[in-house]
């Protein structure tokens, strides 16, 4: 593509970006949409996200990503925040406006659409959530919202998990999320279950851990979401197929979260086929790194 005074730019801003996998999105997607635009990353050393935002506005950035760890450090930058994302306390995605940045947190609803895409339904589901840190907190707010039943929150300190459900359930206006010691995991009424595994564990090079290994627990999942994309599958996803459930890495979590951002930079809605050719990409990248 030619680069000239007409060229959009957006970016990811974080500590570290090197190896990130989203300019992959979101150049393929100005690509095959024919859009005058270029995404890079942008490193942003500690102590200097303020300068940061504060440039890309003077600069007509047109959008930016935020990853770790000031996903909620710009929370006060901005000139406004969707609802969900300050439900969430936490954005992922900035859109420039003419008072500044408007913040949202396309992470969740890049879930969500992830979930549709495979034909998992969130409404109505009782759902096993692993861990009670940022990531988890964020999806148990997403299936607050989506209308889940039930969502057992199973994580190794109670007091954070109840902190979590506390915020939940009064966001919700009901009582949704039952926070649970990781061990009491025995206590889930008999049944079958969404379960999402939220936490840390399992990531590369730690393949072989679990937060549960007890095969009884996998006997209740139908289907296992781990928001983790490296390793490909992850000891918890081994672990659902072996007793029969169907099971998803995180690779098309990343692939809508930065598809639905690039929809509220330009305005579009972009189509399945194209999702699946940069679903592709991701892969084919992923696998030679």
């Amino acid at each position: 593509m030619e680069i000239n005074g007409r060229t959009s730019v957006c970016g990811l801003i974080g500590h570290p970006v090197e190896h990130t996998l989203s300019p992959v999105i979101h150049n393929t997607l100005a690509s095959l949409l024919g859009h005058d635009l270029v995404y890079v990353p942008f490193p942003v050393e500690p102590g200097r996200v303020a300068d940061a935002i504060k440039g890309a506005d003077a600069l007509q950035v047109l959008g930016l990503n935020v990853t770790v760890p000031y996903k909620s450090a710009v929370l006060d930058l901005l000139a406004e925040i969707d609802t969900l994302a300050g439900n969430i306390g936490a954005v992922n995605t900035l859109v420039r406006t003419k008072s500044g940045y408007k913040g949202y947190n396309t992470d969740m609803e890049g879930l969500y659409r992830a979930m549709q895409i495979e034909g998992i339904k969130i409404e109505k589901e009782r759902i096993i959530l692993l861990g009670a840190g940022g990531a988890a907190r964020a999806v148990a707010h997403l299936c607050a919202l989506k209308g889940a039943d039930t969502v057992y929150m199973l994580n190794r300190t109670l007091d954070k998990a109840e902190q979590v459900a506390e915020e939940v359930n009064g966001v919700a206006g009901r009582q949704v999320v039952c926070p649970m010691l990781l061990q009491e995991y025995t206590r889930i009424p008999d049944g079958q279950y969404l379960a999402v595994q939220g936490t840390s564990v399992g990531l590369a090079p730690h393949d072989d851990r679990v937060v549960i290994s007890d095969p009884a627990f996998y006997e209740k999942i139908h289907t296992g979401f781990d928001l983790i994309y490296n390793p490909w599958e992850t000891r918890f996803m081994q672990l659902v197929t072996a007793h029969g459930g169907r099971a998803y890495n995180g690779l098309k979590m990343l692939l809508y979260q930065g598809i639905i951002a690039y929809e509220l930079w330009n305005d579009v809605q972009v189509k399945e086929q194209d999702a699946q050719i940069i679903y592709e990409r991701l892969e084919t990248q992923f696998r030679k790194s």
